[in-house]
């Protein structure tokens, strides 16, 4: 019996040496913190190892995580400041920094960031216009997640960042928005298309102007190159007629009236025979009928200059009283003259 006895001790002790283990040693992940309390009190904070506690009087309160959280914010109505409801959700992401404030400072901080969130974004929103809420997106989630930490950062935790989700305005206001978006659309096609009509009748005009000017150069230059050969043609039609004038009135004795005479009858008597030719009719003076008579009405308007002959004679011998004699060829040609 008292062996029996004696065995029901030591079963009752390794089974209290065994509670008192379990409650005096604690492992603590990592990544993690737990919050001890004394008798009630907060005593210290456990981090990643392995820890004693004194039985019976230490108890592990609270036990946190000290990663990352993500925590979804539930879809709600928001207003904004043109009078348009949208519904609008996000996600927030914090980060416990002191595991004893977030134990004390709040009955559920997780709760507490997304009321927080919510209301934030409710304010923030509620200062765009609709169409700013599209475009905004960075500074809605800047100033909210700036709200978020001032008033949790007495709670130990740090917000890190908020996303929006999705933003739903109401089905009327997408179809004016979706109307709005392709007449906007549309407008930048046609004045892209005009721009580009405008821009190729610029540079078509800007190629006939200078197409136009090349051309009109090139005619200047024909131009000025058919009047430079006319020119040339003439000075040697001119030179040669003079050289021929000139020869042949050196063979008429040095009268040139008589060489330009024989030219202008000869001159005369093609002209007429075109004219005949061509079977005009034409009224002219009588004494235009023979070609001396041409030749004696034309030779008037020749003024008469001594010849080389003339220019000869007056080189020649002089009077005995100096006055200049009158040479044979002279005599001939005032006779001829005459």
């Amino acid at each position: 019996m008292d062996a029996l006895l004696g065995y029901g001790w030591l079963v009752l002790l390794a089974a209290l040496v065994i509670v008192v283990l379990v409650k005096s040693a604690v492992v603590v992940p990592n990544q993690s913190a737990y919050v001890v309390e004394r008798l009630g009190k907060f005593h210290k904070v456990l981090y990643a190892g392995f820890h004693l506690l004194v039985p019976f009087v230490d108890v592990v309160a609270y036990r946190r995580s000290l990663k990352e959280q993500v925590l979804d914010v539930p879809k709600q109505t928001c207003i904004t400041r043109d009078n348009v409801t949208v519904d609008i959700d996000g996600v927030l992401y914090l980060q416990v920094i002191t595991p004893e404030k977030s134990a004390y400072g709040i009955s559920d901080y997780e709760w507490g960031a997304i009321q927080l969130a919510q209301t934030s974004l409710r304010s923030v929103i509620g200062t765009l216009v609709l169409d700013k809420t599209f475009e905004e997106r960075t500074r809605i989630n800047q100033e909210v997640v700036e709200a978020l930490d001032s008033a949790t950062a007495p709670w130990g935790v740090k917000v890190l960042r908020y996303e929006i989700r999705d933003i739903t305005p109401p089905r009327n206001v997408m179809e004016a928005m979706e109307k709005q978006m392709r007449a906007e659309r549309e407008k930048r096609a046609a004045i892209a298309l005009s721009e580009g009509d405008m821009q190729s009748r610029i540079n078509l005009a800007e190629g006939q102007k200078q197409a136009a000017i090349a051309q009109s150069e090139g005619q200047k230059q024909a131009l000025i190159n058919q009047a430079d050969g006319e020119a040339a043609q003439i000075r040697k039609v001119a030179e040669a007629t003079a050289e021929a004038l000139d020869i042949v009135g050196r063979e008429l004795g040095g009268d040139a009236v008589a060489a330009a005479q024989l030219r202008v009858a000869e001159a005369w008597i093609a002209e007429f025979g075109r004219l005949a030719q061509k079977g005009n009719s034409l009224i002219i003076p009588t004494n235009l009928a023979d070609a001396a008579g041409m030749v004696a009405a034309v030779t008037k308007i020749i003024k008469p200059h001594e010849g080389l002959g003339a220019l000869a004679a007056k080189e020649g011998a002089t009077q005995a009283d100096g006055t200049p004699q009158a040479t044979p060829g002279a005599e001939s040609g005032a006779g001829a003259r005459a």
